[in-house]
């Protein structure tokens, strides 16, 4: 390689090592992601055990929602301010919004009279939601974890 190649080589990945976070602050975020992955794996159970047990978890699977709904806000905003891929930052962004059609599907009473409620749009929502938030635990373990991830 030419000086001037290596020199350039060499100014690039200064500029790349200036503008990565540091690992403590990837972490945290990997951490808010997994977070959020188990609220919605805990939100699930308890709506089985709603359904299928006894109604009164119907209380904790509402109030779970309530309590980790502001984490993909979090989410959203991290993966904007830091510099990931755009893969990341979609499915980030994508968290709200199907919380927010998770919201709607069961508070939004048509109108019109539907053959069918909208109500029965609230399962496929949130196997998106779920599937969106383990895709977002997987890539950014490719981030954090680049050696080691498979």
């Amino acid at each position: 390689m030419e000086p001037s190649t290596m020199k350039l080589s060499a100014e690039l990945s200064d500029q790349i090592t200036e503008n990565q976070p540091s690992q403590p602050v990837m972490l945290i975020y990997y951490a808010a992601a997994v977070f959020f992955n188990l609220c919605l794996t805990a939100q699930v159970l308890t709506v089985g055990l709603a359904y299928f047990y006894n109604p009164t978890w119907w209380n904790l699977h509402v109030w779970l929602v309530r309590g980790y709904g502001g984490l993909s806000l979090f989410l959203l905003v991290g993966a904007w301010y830091l510099p990931l891929p755009q893969r990341i930052k979609a499915l980030a962004t994508g968290l709200p919004v199907l919380l927010g059609l998770q919201f709607l599907t069961i508070h939004f009473q048509m109108p019109f009279s539907a053959p069918i409620p909208l109500a029965v749009l609230h399962p496929l929502i949130g196997f998106s939601l779920f599937s969106a938030s383990t895709t977002l635990v997987h890539r950014m373990r490719h981030i954090v974890w680049p050696q080691t991830a498979t």
